[in-house]
């Protein structure tokens, strides 16, 4: 592993342990060349994704990617980190096991609602506003009264 620091190709991990509910390896590592630590984080990968855009272009997956706006979307929320990290990592798992490495990037969007709607309803909210491009309030109003369950007028 090269050092971030200085580039120095030979590196030694110091210490190893599980990390993310067991689904990562977490190495402490340093650098004998400049004394620098850091941490590097391992994780099995059983396939190479590649998503479809709508636009029809092809990008490789980038689990980052899939953090970064999921954290956007729970930001602020009573969710512990580490029920966040297991959710990410169910998502990666279930598009490996779909079968094909070509997904579409709707079934991605649909796979993390889905898996937010189960978590916090104000997460799916705020991860649906950006998914469907919400333009109004009136597009938050109509997507909010279609969670609610129909409310009968009492007699």
């Amino acid at each position: 592993m090269r050092c971030p620091f200085c580039g120095n190709i030979d590196t030694q991990v110091k210490d190893s342990r599980p990390a993310e509910d067991h689904v990562a390896i977490r190495r402490r590592r340093f650098c004998p060349a400049c004394g620098g630590r850091f941490t590097t984080y391992e994780r099995v990968q059983l396939r190479d994704l590649v998503v479809i855009k709508t636009s029809g272009k092809r990008e490789d997956f980038d689990r980052d990617k899939l953090e970064r706006s999921i954290r956007i979307a729970m930001q602020k929320r009573p969710i512990e980190p580490e029920r966040i990290d297991q959710m990410i990592s169910g998502i990666v798992r279930r598009l490996e096991s779909l079968g094909d490495t070509d997904i579409p990037s709707k079934m991605i969007g649909e796979i993390v609602m889905e898996t937010l709607a189960r978590i916090d309803t104000v997460s799916y909210v705020r991860f649906a506003s950006v998914y469907k491009n919400f333009q109004a309030a009136d597009d938050f109003d109509k997507f909010v009264s279609e969670l609610r369950p129909d409310v009968q007028p009492e007699e």
